[in-house]
Formats: structure tokens, sequence, C-alpha cells
């Protein structure tokens, strides 16, 4: 009974922070004219936790998901462990970038201790809710996943399990979801 309690307090939390969902996107990798209707997402360059800048252009030629959350946003801790799967699932290829965007104002110090105690592995970088607001995150988590061409290909809200991301990545390649691509998270009990 308590796993599913937990599932319950996950999808409440989630609530709280905006709307669930997934919003934008073509439907087909493979069709030019969505490809096309994309729009481009804003560049930016943002330091990461140590200082060194990251430039949002200088990854094109990959998927890049972008995961805009808060150290005060309850539902992002339980992203991390997913996005973690995800990109040690990609990590030998480098053929998909994740980078969690951080939207606090209490400095990186903050945002470190935070990162430490929940094992985030991506890098993580820091941002605001005005960039996260550019590219049409109405709440948190967030994740937009920008294709390799620049262009974003979706916007999801609330929270998202492995195989639904990597479904994503692979319509965006053109092909299947990565052999080596995480399996769902078990629930225990």
């Amino acid at each position: 009974m308590r796993p599913i309690l937990t599932v319950l307090l996950a999808a409440l939390l989630a609530a709280a922070c905006g709307p669930s969902g997934s919003e934008g996107g073509a439907s087909d990798g493979d069709d030019a004219s969505a490809e096309e209707a994309r729009e481009l997402a804003p560049d930016f360059t943002l330091d990461d936790l140590s200082g060194t800048p990251v430039r949002l252009e200088e990854l094109r030629g990959k998927v890049v998901v972008l995961d805009f959350w808060a150290t005060w946003c309850p539902p992002c801790e339980f992203q991390i462990p997913i996005l973690n799967q995800v990109y040690e699932a990609h990590r030998a290829a480098g053929d998909v970038e994740i980078l969690g965007i951080s939207v606090d104002t209490e400095g990186p110090d903050v945002v470190q201790a935070y990162i430490a105690k929940h094992q985030a592995v991506y890098p993580i970088l820091m941002g605001s809710e005005s960039l996260a607001r550019s590219f049409g995150a109405p709440g948190f988590p967030s994740l937009i996943v920008v294709d390799p061409s620049g262009r974003i290909a979706e916007v999801h809200v609330g929270l998202i399990e492995a195989p639904e991301l990597e479904e994503v990545i692979a319509g965006i390649q053109g092909g299947e979801a990565s052999p080596e691509a995480p399996a769902p998270l078990s629930q225990p009990g």
C-alpha cells in the first residue's frame, strides 16, 4: 500500500508546481514540414555549477533535453533519477545531451547542495524563470526537447518516465529507442 501512496503523493506534488501534460512538438520526426514549423529554441549561455559557460547553440547536432526545475519544487526531485538513467544510456554515444537548468534565485551554493543530496549526474546550469518561460515552460518541472537543428520538438510539463522520454528522443532521431534505454522504473511492492 505504501508504494501506491508514494506515487499518489508524487502526482499531487506535480500538480502543485504547474499543469501536467505534453504540448507542442511535431508528431512525426521524418515530416519535413513539421520540422520547419517547429520554433527555433532561444539560444542561451549559462554557467554550470563550476562556473563553466555552456551555450545551447554549441550543442547543435544532438538532441538536447532541457529540464527546468527548482529546489523549492517537490516533484522536481523525482525527475532526477529518471534523467540520470536516460543520461547514462546515451552518454557513450554522445547523441543526446541532458541539461538541468535551475531557476533558483538563491545562487549556485544552494543548488550545489541540493544536487549533491539528490545525486544528479548530468550537467546543472544556473538559469531563471524568465528563461524557462521563453521556452514555453508554464510550471516546474518542465522538459523541453530540442532537435539536432536547434528547434523545439517537445514541451512536457510535469514528471516524465524514462520510456516516454526515450520514445520522444527516438522519434526525433527517426529510429527506435536506444537498446541501452533504461527500463521503466519499477515500483516496489
